[in-house]
């Protein structure tokens, strides 16, 4: 008897625990690096990064920052629900002429909370 109520006991443990997973959304972006190639002098580029949700619970972006001034992103403002679509569009200021590459840090509540989009092309 002391070993069935021991099995009952580990049984009703496990389905306890394993009904206690959380939800959570998670990106999935179409690509996470664009490459303009070559751009012209003072003509700004943009490019859309496009993404899923492929989690559970909806995403919820709460900013994007730029690595620097030259380049700013406007971001789907509202939730995304489960195998819903986004986008973050960067636009870079082609001010400097040369190889550049600039970075886009995204934080949310997703599976990985910061996450990093790349630009990158040359000024002629």
């Amino acid at each position: 008897m002391k070993k069935v109520i021991n099995v009952l006991a580990i049984v009703i443990a496990f389905v306890g625990l394993t009904s206690m997973t959380v939800a959570i959304g998670e990106f999935k972006f179409e690509k996470e690096t664009h490459d303009f190639g070559k751009i012209a002098h003072n003509k700004p580029a943009t490019f859309e990064f496009n993404f899923s949700n492929d989690g559970d619970a909806p995403i919820i972006i709460s900013e994007v920052v730029s690595s620097c001034g030259c380049s700013v992103a406007e971001f789907t403002k509202t939730p995304i629900k489960p195998a819903g679509t986004g986008v973050i569009k960067v636009t870079y200021n082609a001010a400097v002429t040369g190889p550049f590459t600039k970075s886009f840090t995204i934080k949310s509540n997703t599976k990985t909370p910061v996450k990093i989009l790349t630009i990158k092309g040359i000024v002629e």
